[in-house]
């Protein structure tokens, strides 16, 4: 008759260490199961060395919205746009309102709001975790580029609903792309990531 000793007990943190190729347990390198994480994180402020890291350089990736003709840009890219969705001669003059706010909204959130830090290495990495709309003015909040970067897409919204002739489904399509762009620049979305995946 086959006698089944026990197993011998096993701690929780014994799941997590590796051994080396001797068989010895590894130094050093315990894992832990990563917890679960929330949809919603709050980045931290800066530590006292990445402040330091900001100010030697100017940021060049967030200053050129200061420069000549920086705002102009924005009516241009809209104008073209419009131009380019009256060119598709399918659709009525309500769509083609719509579908400019829907592509300037979608790529103003992409450009602000997604891509985070900068193409430059400048600054040690200090801009890696913040966002374009993060770095422009520092941070500072409803500065005079700003607002005018959030009045584009309400203003926008407006004339696209009005040349919709007030159409309830484009209304709500409308409103829901500039909700969607407006809510991140304001100042309780600041260092605020919103996460789905």
């Amino acid at each position: 008759m086959a006698t089944i000793s026990p197993k011998p007990e096993k701690h929780a943190f014994e799941d997590n260490i590796h051994l080396s190729p001797g068989g010895h347990p590894a130094t050093h390198t315990t894992t832990r199961k990563r917890r679960s994480s929330s949809l919603i994180q709050h980045l931290e402020p800066d530590n006292l060395e990445t402040k330091i890291d900001q100010s030697l350089n100017p940021n060049v990736n967030a200053n050129w919205v200061h420069s000549k003709g920086a705002w102009i840009v924005h009516i241009v890219i809209i104008l073209f746009l419009k131009i380019f969705f009256n060119f598709i001669s399918v659709l009525d003059n309500d769509w083609k309102w719509t579908l400019t706010n829907l592509t300037y909204n979608i790529g103003s959130y992409i450009m602000f709001h997604q891509v985070k830090g900068t193409p430059f290495e400048f600054n040690n990495g200090a801009y890696d975790n913040l966002t374009m709309w993060e770095q422009i003015d520092n941070g500072d909040q409803y500065t005079p580029t700003k607002k005018f970067l959030m009045s584009v897409p309400i203003g926008l919204f407006l004339i696209s609903t009005h040349y919709s002739n007030y159409n309830l489904n484009l209304f709500i399509l409308n409103g829901v792309s500039c909700l969607c762009v407006v809510i991140p620049k304001l100042a309780i979305s600041h260092r605020l990531r919103v996460t789905l995946y």
